[in-house]
């Protein structure tokens, strides 16, 4: 909670990863928020109220997941509804004549998309935004495996990072001039 809530601040591609990597523990540990508080929650450095809020943002997210029906796979629509409005921000901006940089960017990135494309046989369903992020996700559990990525590879995640870093920034700002 407390990584999560920096991180959306801050940068919304890494909130985003943090989330799905925050998924993902949640089915490890069976959805089992008495697991979760006994291995997680109880290590925390944090006086017992903010470690209540902390068990609770886990509670609550397992209780989405469930009635999300995701326990399996999948992710919460919260975090969907975020990737979709990266993607209609890219979508902007591409579209926008005075973001020449931004567009050089993402056509240079492009080609590296169409190869994950393929490797991760994801569909044309799938937009740029979620290729993306499904990339960096997949290299980052590859990482955390422990296995070896190729030069290549490490070459496509530099450049797909570089992009989704400049997509966040704008996002960050987008947000600052939205009327609240």
């Amino acid at each position: 909670m407390i990584i999560a809530k920096q991180k959306k601040e801050e940068n919304i591609v890494e909130y985003l990863l943090y989330m799905w990597q925050i998924e993902d523990i949640l089915r490890a540990y069976k959805l089992d928020i008495e697991k979760l508080d006994e291995v997680i929650v109880s290590q925390y450095q944090q006086d017992e109220n903010t470690k209540k809020e902390i068990r609770e943002w886990y509670d609550n997210l397992i209780q989405m997941m469930k009635l999300e029906h995701i326990e399996e796979s999948g992710h919460l629509q919260i975090n969907i509804n975020l990737v979709n409005d990266l993607n209609d921000l890219h979508i902007e901006l591409l579209q926008n004549p005075q973001e020449i940089q931004y567009n050089a960017l993402f056509f240079k990135t492009l080609p590296f998309l169409v190869e994950f494309r393929s490797k991760l046989k994801a569909g044309e369903e799938t937009n740029d935004i979620q290729l993306s992020l499904h990339s960096l996700y997949a290299i980052l559990l590859l990482k955390l495996q422990k296995k070896e990525i190729s030069k290549d590879t490490e070459v496509a995640v530099k450049q797909i990072s570089s992009f989704l870093a400049v997509l966040s920034q704008k996002y960050k700002h987008w947000l600052e001039e939205e009327p609240q």
